[in-house]
């Protein structure tokens, strides 16, 4: 008998974390959620930036991008990262000792 009383006062304290703050389901507080979305858009710069006519926008460097795409379709980015990494490590790039 106390088992079967354990088990029912177990599953009426697992079904009241069921239960809602609202007294009626579809009726929440229309500034739940302010803080996030107000952290959200305190992080943002410019969400919506205007540029002038003619002028250069962000990422429209063509000359830059070639460049980088050539390098990248050559393995230069990866020689070029290599030898770098070697001159910071102090491993000795020529062959002779």
């Amino acid at each position: 008998m106390s088992s079967r009383l354990w088990l029912i006062a177990g599953g009426a304290l697992a079904l009241s974390g069921c239960n809602t703050v609202n007294k009626v389901p579809g009726q929440e507080d229309p500034y739940f959620g302010e803080s996030t979305r107000y952290n959200a858009a305190v992080q943002v710069i410019n969400p919506d930036p205007v540029y002038p006519e003619g002028s250069a926008e962000p990422g429209a460097n063509g000359v830059k991008g070639a460049a980088a795409v050539k390098r990248y379709r050559t393995d230069e980015a990866q020689q070029r990262h290599r030898r770098d990494a070697r001159a910071n490590s102090g491993i000795s790039t020529t062959s002779g000792n």
